[in-house]
């Protein structure tokens, strides 16, 4: 791994040169970005891995049962506004993240609503699926008839939650890009569980800050890349610094790349750019392999990977989307077998 000792400032300096090349403006993932396939993630878990490459999967996600939902209930908004909740029976869903804290609640069946190409479960199985991106309007969410709508982006969704609650409709919105209990806090509160989403908070930030002693006794600190199948009008992406994934890397132990090269959201990188980046390690979401067309169509998104000491070591690992994509109750789980796999490697 003597990728270890390249210089950052050089890095930095090249990465910055092949994202300008590549058109480098941080891009959000966008729901369209890839093929319209039937849920790729049913079977992601289940499939063997090519030679080589590692499962990484944290099994210890925290949960709850048998919970009473105390309804109504008034929250505050993450953009801003009260919003009281009358009935969360039928849930649309604006992404994984708030879908798996319901999971864990054990309300799954509530989520009606979810975008197309979901990695959990609940999403997947949920009646009514969609195309939803940063365009969705608030006619199409209505006609989905769902009580309560979560969002789960300030970007993509505070204006969407002022025009539905206009028209009625209860609509509280959860900011992406918060750590991983204060969502899981605010999303069991809108569901009228506040208690239960406290003790989930709790055990995922006990996971968090476990991991965290982890990466800061080793002596091992790997480049990675978390390679993305969607976002940049369809083209792969690279994991940035306000990424969900880019902070985990780096609570992890990890330096994540696209967080050293000052990009943020999720972005395209030049195949030169891949080159300069170095990786030691490469990671991939369950859902993302199957999207880029298994082992053979990621090494075709980004050929120039087998030049970089992850390609040469063919050390690609394979996450579950909510313990790495998403901030969420997984985010604990996720860290802490990143942050074991990492201190695992040998030191350069």
């Amino acid at each position: 791994m003597n990728s270890l000792s390249l210089q950052r400032g050089a890095l930095v300096l090249a990465m910055t040169a092949a994202l300008v090349a590549c058109g480098g403006k941080p891009v959000e993932p966008a729901a369209t970005g890839a093929p319209d396939t039937a849920n790729p993630t049913d079977a992601a878990a289940t499939t063997a891995l090519p030679q080589g490459w590692l499962r990484v999967a944290g099994t210890d996600v925290p949960t709850s049962t048998g919970l009473t939902a105390v309804l109504p209930v008034t929250v505050t908004s993450d953009d801003g506004e009260q919003v009281t909740v009358k009935d969360s029976s039928r849930i649309v869903a604006g992404g994984d993240d708030v879908i798996a804290v319901i999971e864990a609640l054990g309300m799954g069946s509530q989520v009606y609503a979810a975008p197309l190409r979901s990695a959990t479960e609940a999403g997947r199985n949920a009646p009514k699926q969609f195309l939803f991106n940063r365009t969705t309007g608030v006619e199409g969410v209505l006609s989905l008839e769902g009580t309560l709508f979560l969002g789960n982006s300030l970007r993509r969704h505070t204006e969407l939650a002022k025009k539905l609650r206009g028209a009625g409709e209860a609509a509280v919105v959860i900011d992406d890009l918060q750590p991983a209990p204060d969502k899981v806090r605010k999303v069991a509160a809108a569901l009228g569980v506040a208690e239960a989403g406290t003790q989930l908070a709790a055990q995922v930030q006990a996971q968090l800050d476990e991991a965290t002693a982890i990466a800061a006794a080793s002596n091992v600190h790997p480049r990675v890349i978390h390679l993305s199948a969607t976002g940049a009008g369809g083209a792969p992406t690279v994991a940035g610094a306000d990424s969900a994934s880019g902070k985990l890397i780096g609570l992890a132990g990890g330096i994540n790349i696209g967080t050293e090269a000052g990009v943020a959201n999720y972005s395209a990188l030049s195949n030169e750019g891949v080159v300069a980046a170095a990786p030691d390690v490469i990671l991939v979401t369950e859902n993302d392999l199957q999207l880029f067309g298994g082992e053979a169509g990621l090494w075709k998104a980004y050929p120039t990977l087998k030049q970089t000491p992850a390609g040469a070591a063919n050390r690609v690992w394979v996450m579950p989307d909510v313990q790495l994509k998403s901030a969420s109750v997984g985010s604990g789980s996720g860290a802490l077998a990143l942050a074991k796999a990492l201190a695992a490697l040998p030191s350069p």
